[in-house]
């Protein structure tokens, strides 16, 4: 399960965050998180309430946001989503695709107060 992993890291940038501004409680944080990541949004859920109860983060509301696979196509230029996997364009049917989202994992922002 590296939802737990995930989960330690954004707890210690909302604290971290939460410290330089000088703030009492982290009230939410915005996360993207690509679908290539394999994260599990309700495990994430889950791993980061565990973590953060006793900390300012307690009770603070985590909002993924998964950003779909999308891929571009290096020989007709065309953008498309990448369905199971299959990194074949749906306009050529070229195999020589890179991906332009779908990797992401980041904090968005981390709501204070």
């Amino acid at each position: 399960m590296h939802e737990m992993t995930i989960a330690q890291g954004i707890l210690e940038l909302a604290l971290n965050t939460a410290s330089s501004h000088g703030a009492g409680k982290i009230t939410g944080i915005k996360v993207l998180a690509g679908e290539l990541t394999g994260v599990v949004p309700e495990a994430l859920e889950f791993g980061f309430a565990a973590l953060a109860e006793g900390t300012l983060a307690a009770g603070a509301c985590l909002l993924i946001t998964i950003v779909p696979l999308t891929g571009r196509c290096l020989d007709c230029g065309a953008e498309h989503r990448v369905d199971k996997y299959r990194f074949i364009c749906s306009s050529c049917g070229s195999y020589a695709i890179e991906i332009v989202s779908g990797r992401e994992l980041k904090v968005e922002s981390v709501e204070v107060e």
